[in-house]
């Protein structure tokens, strides 16, 4: 009897290694262990909302458990700087959002630019007549003395507020969202009103309307932006296959804009996501590193 007993005990203890060690190891297609989790924050614009559902869904093909967190800039790049997010892949810089990279920049592992060619300023209609952000206090009253912002967190929202002061506009800048922005610029165009907005791309209604950018002359807005990959220090020790899939990760302005504008069309996030997934198995198996 005790000899049985013993060899239970012992059983059970291999048994309990062996789980110990699987813990421990960063193993694709094995769902539920810690390690196969992976947190994704991102920022509530159309394009972050595209591109964080679609690498949510690589990354469950790859078999881990993705969790996507949705926040205001500031405290993403808080969240990740201090470890309680794993990752994103709405990162806008080199100027959009500057200054939190400036205060968490030396926390976040910078992993790489996964979509290139971005830009933000203000936008307006092509049949806006003027073509500068010089020229608004001009017209002032054609616009309402507003700007139809976003949300207020947003970094092309403080790029506004400095563009305000700069070129010394007497416009009031309007707090919305991303979703609330491009209705004030469907209502305004439909009616062939004047409308200026805070506008980037990609983003789906460049593809829905005639729009421009109004020339930056004081070069408040930058140049061409990014689109970066940031993670937590740490990640690529702790989980390598995660972080593999973060270093492939890279699509163009062109895929980000047909999965925005099937969301606007009326899909979920979730099923343009999948579609566009589905659509591009060569480019999803190359990202979970398939081939």
């Amino acid at each position: 009897m005790t000899q049985k007993i013993g060899l239970f005990a012992l059983t059970g203890l291999v048994l309990a290694l062996c789980l110990l060690c699987a813990g421990c190891t960063d193993t694709q297609g094995t769902p539920g262990l810690a390690e196969n989790k992976v947190s994704i924050g991102y920022v509530t614009w159309d394009s972050e909302i595209a591109s964080t559902n679609v690498i949510k869904q690589v990354f469950e093909k790859a078999g881990y458990d993705a969790e996507i967190v949705a926040v205001d800039a500031g405290p993403l790049y808080q969240g990740i700087a201090k470890g309680d997010i794993d990752c994103t892949v709405s990162a806008w810089l080199p100027v959009t959002q500057a200054n939190f990279w400036e205060k968490f920049g030396d926390d976040i592992d910078h992993v790489r630019k996964n979509l290139e060619g971005a830009r933000v300023g203000l936008v307006v209609p092509t049949y806006v007549t003027i073509d500068s952000i010089e020229d608004l206090n001009s017209v002032s009253d054609k616009f309402g003395g507003e700007i139809i912002g976003i949300d207020p967190g947003a970094g092309v929202m403080q790029n506004t507020e400095e563009a305000i002061t700069e070129y010394g506009l007497e416009y009031e800048l309007v707090a919305s969202s991303s979703a609330g922005m491009a209705a004030e610029l469907r209502t305004a165009i439909n009616k062939e009103e004047w409308i200026v907005v805070t506008g980037w791309t990609p983003h789906w209604m460049f593809a829905r309307w005639d729009l421009k950018y109004l020339d930056d002359p004081k070069g408040v807005y930058g140049g061409e932006e990014y689109i970066g990959t940031l993670a937590r220090k740490g990640l690529a020790e702790e989980k390598p296959g995660v972080y593999g899939i973060l270093e492939r990760f890279h699509w163009t302005p062109a895929d980000m804009e047909s999965v925005m504008l099937a969301i606007e069309n009326g899909e979920s996030e979730q099923d343009a996501a999948k579609a566009w997934v589905d659509a591009h198995p060569d480019k999803v198996a190359e990202w979970i590193g398939e081939n």
